[in-house]
């Protein structure tokens, strides 16, 4: 047991599950009086949640010691199931809030595009990496994974999942700028989508007043106060009412039917409110903590595949963040991403803790290569 040990970065082993067990205290406590409006018990969110904390943090500990280049050889099976998953909700899933995101699976709702997310990481890090020799042949080394990304890209817009897609085609950028693909390749795909999909979009419906006025709410939500920027002032008003220290954990105004998503998207804002400026910093804290953690991890590995892969789970957690605290700040609209870690939902909870042990094992074996050469 002490040789397993010995090589594990443990700033970067307790971290998530620091953030994970905050997120489900914060679901408890922004959770209560919804479940009880709906007629559930106040603790069902908190159940559900801790279920799938004890099931992430086991696969979280099992993924850590498997080797990360096993993944090579379970690329098609990665592959064929992502595709599979994002069919099967198109065809069989249930519908909330407009939308088609999730499979009902005994008694649990699984969100496939989150584990999508995860295996474009993983696909791109693995093919970029095989051809490295080739990065500048645009034809044969670029293209082909961008079609096979756009195309897993587009089953999830069709959901309509946008926050989803954004953050896989930002992380699919980064990676293939780390990879070494040029600019101007990323440059000219983009340039022929906005073409081709313009067009498509304005006369398919899919700009629809709601979309817009979503848009609209984000960046002047006083002039509709009580329509499209009611949701983002609400969340100003709960981070505002935080000051330094909170209200106290549990003593959330908002919560109490004014912020929708209080216990999913908008958890952030309730945590600013209980737990004031104090409970932002340890948050921002952990993350920043992940991202350094990561990008140094990113360096340091010599294998090319491990390289991207790591740059790859560090970009996907903190462009979800990122766009996550946007949103309910008003910097970005309104697009209905989870905050990674904290916001209740088991597939995303359970997707955040299978790439933070993927890195993990990462970091086990760059530090166990270092200890060898040392």
């Amino acid at each position: 047991m002490r040789k397993l040990l010995k090589d594990f970065d443990f700033v970067l082993m307790i971290t998530p599950i620091l953030l994970a067990g905050f997120g489900v205290v914060m679901v408890y406590s922004a959770s209560m009086l919804i479940a009880v409006v709906q007629g559930l018990d106040s603790s069902f969110y908190l159940t559900r949640q801790l279920i799938w904390f004890c099931l992430s943090v086991a696969v979280f500990l099992f993924v850590s010691i498997f080797p990360y280049k096993n993944y090579i050889r379970l690329m098609p099976i990665i592959l064929i199931g992502s595709i599979a998953g994002l069919v099967l909700v198109l065809l069989f899933g249930e519908s909330a809030n407009n939308a088609v995101r999730a499979i009902s699976l005994f008694g649990f709702n699984l969100q496939p595009a989150e584990f999508v997310k995860l295996a474009i990481v993983i696909y791109l890090a693995f093919i970029y990496s095989k051809k490295q020799s080739r990065i500048n042949n645009f034809v044969h080394s670029v293209l082909p994974p961008l079609i096979l990304s756009g195309f897993l890209i587009f089953l999830i817009v069709l959901q309509p999942d946008i926050g989803t897609a954004s953050i896989i085609v930002f992380v699919v950028i980064v990676i293939s700028l780390s990879a070494g693909v040029k600019m101007k390749y990323l440059g000219f795909i983009g340039g022929v989508l906005a073409i081709i999909l313009t067009p498509i979009i304005y006369f398919s419906g899919f700009v629809t007043p709601t979309r817009i006025e979503r848009f609209k709410g984000a960046y002047d939500p006083f002039t509709d106060a009580s329509d499209s920027g009611f949701q983002l002032i609400q969340s100003y008003v709960a981070i505002g009412g935080g000051d330094l220290l909170g209200q106290g954990l549990g003593q959330s105004i908002q919560k109490l039917g004014y912020l929708y998503g209080a216990h999913t998207d908008f958890i952030m804002a309730i945590i600013a409110e209980e737990l004031g400026v104090f409970g932002i910093v340890i948050v921002m804290g952990l993350f920043i903590t992940i991202v350094v953690k990561g990008v140094m991890l990113a360096t340091k590995c010599k294998d090319g595949f491990g390289s991207l892969l790591a740059i790859g789970i560090t970009s996907l957690i903190s462009i979800q963040a990122f766009i996550n605290l946007g949103s309910i700040s008003g910097i970005l609209p309104i697009t209905g991403v989870p905050l990674p870690f904290i916001s209740y939902g088991g597939s995303s909870l359970l997707t955040c803790m299978i790439a933070m042990g993927i890195l993990n094992n990462i970091a086990k074996t760059v530090n166990g290569y270092e200890n060898i050469t040392n």
